[in-house]
This record gives structure tokens, sequence and C-alpha cells, in this order.
């Protein structure tokens, strides 16, 4: 059995998740598919956005769960 622990709030910095999607194309369609999803998007915030934008909760929580979503996503092949 596996089993993967994720972050919470407060884990949330500037250019989260951007080294990921950079790197790996299955993170980058993930963070793609979320900021679709989502009105204004997320990654402008997680990327670009001040440290006091992105730990207003509201900026906080999507940009956890995109960035949780987008390493399973690289991840998954090797949990099989």
């Amino acid at each position: 059995m596996t089993i993967l622990l994720f972050p919470g709030q407060g884990s949330q910095k500037v250019g989260m998740a951007r080294d990921l999607a950079d790197r790996f194309p299955e993170a980058a369609e993930v963070l793609a598919a979320i900021d679709g999803a989502l009105d204004t998007g997320i990654t402008p915030v997680m990327w670009e956005g001040s440290e006091e934008d992105l730990t207003l909760t509201h900026n906080a929580q999507p940009a956890i769960l995109a960035h949780s979503a987008a390493v399973l996503a690289v991840l998954r092949p090797a949990l099989g």
C-alpha cells in the first residue's frame, strides 16, 4: 500500500509548482486544467502574485490543491 501525504494551508509560496510545470508536461497539463476550471486561474497568483495575495485563503487553498495535483501527476507513473 502506498500512502501520500500532501501539505495544507501555510505551505504556499510564490513560485510554487513552476519548476514542476517547466520540467514535467503532465504537471503543466494539470495546472492548465485547473486554471481553466477557475474563473481567473490560479497559476498567475502562484507564480507572479505577492506573498500577501497568495496567503489569502481564497488563493492559498486552490494553489495548494493545484500544486498537490501537479505532484501527483508526476508521481503517478512510479506509483503504478
